[in-house]
């Protein structure tokens, strides 16, 4: 049965205290049949359990009236649903990993700068959707190229429509419009999507490094966040540890790298050759993007450039690192100014609204035939610093990150073989991160049980200590203590041994789970609370603050 309601807060409360008040009466309704008992027996039975009470309560009243019994039935109700349909979901499967996405290779740049998240904004984002009624932990990757939310879900279809509807809340973009772009992706595919960004082999450019680099900022700006829990930043490092792998025993990181490495490719793709060397390049932005492809034309042959920057501080900083290039700064007001003597134009800013309009670029004069008669502009910004209509003005043409697409097509034969290799690895981690993963599941119970097996240890090394008095030397102390945790370490290896699932071995995780579920039966190893009213305690302490 399907909860046929999200579980706000205030409802969350209102069962809960209902079935602390039903636990209160199980003794009364016990001698007519009532069996609604306490929430640590297992599931099925308590399902079959709360049905009989149903039918005990309405034989029991057949003289009272209708409203009464439908009001019993209707409580009842509530909390089978709660107690079983919900229990189904949260208990007998553990929670998913799931990726809600929006990339290049699905959403237009259009979208996707609506939908962009600075990094100052990560942690907000991440509070606010781990306040949603089904996510328990969050993440946000957004770059240029995508914009994808990593989050642990208690349900996965009720956790995919509460962020999709915060996406939408958040941009503005309608929900039915984000659903024809975004793609879905969960657990093990969801590992492996990350796996392969963190590597490079989802982007535009083969290898790219800066990917790797805004994974690895994920990671730094959740710490310490709350909802940037233990799965989550488990994914996360591990995505790191693929990209480092792939880079390091595969060539991926061969010839474009980055989308600024691209963008300079593509402007050299399109100006005449014999123009290279003399073309009239300027910089927009001297940023981490504005200062690579300063970096990247350099590596191309270029020694004169000027770059304008709101201060002049960054750009003497990459002067003074790239010593013998002659590299011009102007400021931001002389921007225009400079864009009329120059034959290329590389925008790199964190500005919300574009720089350059068809108005501004119409007034600029024509640049020469040796490069081409066309004036270049290449926007590697998001939300773009080039409006769309300067591409309608004649003498101009407009290039994207979209239009990015034309540079990696260059060598696609060498892309697969590369790309082929880094797969190998990315299989091999991800299964090591799901034998991890599934580890945590058994985690609770090895705890509690040399918990158990330390209790008797003491309990019984205390006994024979007395017995043997007072004046028994510190060694032979000692040796006895040793004795007794050394028989418990051997009489626990079996039993550890199989509620391990690491992956090195062929047992599978239902196993694991079943040898869980014994040990804790014959322990008497279950907590005292259900995992699920665990998490919806949580839930409702979160929707109070």
């Amino acid at each position: 049965m399907a909860v046929s309601t999200s579980f706000a807060g205030a409802k969350l409360e209102a069962l809960l205290s209902r079935s602390s008040s039903s636990a209160a009466t199980t003794s009364s309704r016990a001698s007519s049949g009532s069996c609604l008992v306490g929430s640590v027996r297992p599931i099925r039975s308590r399902r079959l359990q709360i049905q009989r009470g149903v039918r005990c309560e309405v034989a029991a009243s057949s003289d009272a009236s209708a409203a009464a019994v439908e009001s019993v039935a209707s409580n009842i109700s509530a909390l089978e649903q709660l107690k079983t349909s919900a229990a189904d979901r949260y208990t007998k499967e553990r929670s998913s990993i799931v990726v809600i996405g929006l990339s290049i290779h699905t959403t237009p740049v259009e979208m996707r700068e609506k939908l962009a998240i600075p990094e100052a904004e990560w942690p907000r984002a991440i509070e606010e959707l781990c306040g949603l009624n089904h996510i328990e932990e969050a993440a946000v990757l957004s770059t240029c190229n995508r914009m994808e939310i990593y989050v642990v879900a208690l349900s996965q279809h009720r956790g995919v429509k509460e962020v999709t509807e915060w996406m939408s809340k958040t941009s503005g973009v309608p929900v039915s419009e984000l659903c024809q772009h975004r793609f879905l992706l969960y657990n093990k595919d969801a590992t492996q999507h990350l796996f392969e960004v963190s590597a490079g082999l989802d982007s535009l450019v083969l290898g790219e490094g800066q990917i790797l680099a805004q994974v690895k900022q994920v990671v730094k700006v959740g710490q310490g966040v709350v909802g940037f829990g233990r799965n989550i930043s488990g994914l996360f490092k591990h995505a790191i540890t693929v990209g480092k792998r792939v880079r390091t025993e595969t060539n991926i990181a061969a010839g474009a790298v980055s989308v600024s490495s691209a963008s300079v490719e593509l402007a050299l793709m399109k100006l005449p050759a014999p123009s290279h060397a003399t073309a009239r390049m300027l910089v927009i932005g001297a940023g981490k993007m504005g200062k690579l492809v300063i970096k990247h034309l350099v590596a191309k042959g270029c020694t004169k450039m000027v770059v304008v920057n709101r201060t002049e501080e960054r750009v003497a900083s990459i002067r003074e690192e790239l010593k013998g290039i002659e590299i011009i700064y102007k400021p931001l007001t002389e921007m225009l100014t400079c864009a009329a003597e120059a034959d290329v134009v590389f925008t790199s800013t964190a500005s919300e609204t574009p720089l350059f309009f068809k108005d501004d670029v119409k007034e600029l004069p024509a640049v020469g035939p040796e490069t081409g008669g066309l004036r270049l502009f290449v926007d590697i910004s998001v939300p773009r610093n080039v409006g769309s209509c300067v591409s309608d003005v004649d003498g101009a043409r407009l290039y994207n990150v979209d239009d990015l697409k034309e540079v990696v097509a260059a060598n696609k034969e060498d892309r697969i073989r590369k790309a082929m290799e880094a797969q190998e690895i990315i299989t091999e981690e991800s299964k090591q991160f799901e034998a991890w993963r599934d580890s945590l599941e058994t985690v609770p119970t090895i705890k509690k049980l040399r918990a158990y097996a330390e209790r008797i240890r003491a309990a019984e090394l205390d006994k024979c200590l007395s017995k043997m008095g007072d004046d028994i030397s510190k060694k032979t102390r000692r040796a006895v203590d040793d004795l007794s945790r050394g028989i418990v370490n051997k009489l626990l290896h079996g039993p550890m041994q199989h509620l391990r699932c690491d992956g090195s071995d062929s047992r599978t995780l239902s196993e694991t789970l079943e040898n869980m579920h014994a040990l804790n039966r014959m322990f008497s190893l279950e907590t005292e609370i259900s995992v699920l009213e665990q998490k919806i305690r949580a839930k409702v302490e979160q929707t109070r603050k």
